[in-house]
């Protein structure tokens, strides 16, 4: 797929089944994470892959966490299914640190980039992805039982696998001119 029609092409996928990118197709998504902008080259991220029984393992960790909150069982339920619905599902974590001269913050957008990243080369090689976000990245007790850090940060899930449907049409182009401004 040409570079310029896989950004404009970029869809999200949620409806994900065997097989998962693997081999040399998981490698390249992999590298293509490893190859966002990282002002100062920290390499301020970290991917967690879940697949087979890790799924099973994060969606425990995830159904936990929800529990603890006070969550309802639909809730909780939900949350313990949630990496059952791709093959592959990636951990996108910042792994930010204390610099003089690269913030935080664009650290933890790098680790964003990196998602992204993955979603597109997946793509590329005719694999589905979707970035889904939500509390649980922000749970102290998920971020234990994931082995984080202080100062490390969920930024995504990347759900990955093969695409159940056919996407439907290209995407709908939205008019630039209402987001754009100049100085």
């Amino acid at each position: 797929m040409e570079g310029l029609s896989l950004l404009l092409e970029r869809h999200s996928c949620g409806r994900l089944v065997a097989p998962a990118p693997q081999g040399q197709a998981l490698e390249n998504i992999l590298q293509a994470a490893l190859a966002v902008p990282d002002h100062g080259g920290l390499h301020p991220w970290q991917f967690i892959l879940c697949e087979g029984d890790g799924r099973l393992r994060l969606g425990q960790i995830l159904a936990e966490a929800a529990q603890r909150r006070g969550e309802g069982i639909e809730a909780i339920d939900k949350l313990r299914q949630a990496p059952l619905r791709a093959p592959l599902v990636v951990v996108v974590v910042s792994r930010a640190i204390v610099h003089p001269k690269v913030p935080v913050l664009e650290q933890q957008l790098s680790a964003g980039c990196a998602a992204m990243a993955m979603q597109m080369a997946a793509q590329a090689q005719g694999f589905g992805g979707i970035w889904r976000s939500g509390w649980v990245m922000f749970d102290p007790d998920v971020h234990q039982a994931l082995g984080l850090a202080d100062g490390e940060q969920i930024v995504g899930f990347v759900y990955l696998g093969t695409p159940e449907v056919a996407v439907t049409g290209p995407r709908r182009a939205l008019d630039s001119a209402k987001f754009v401004r100049y100085l």
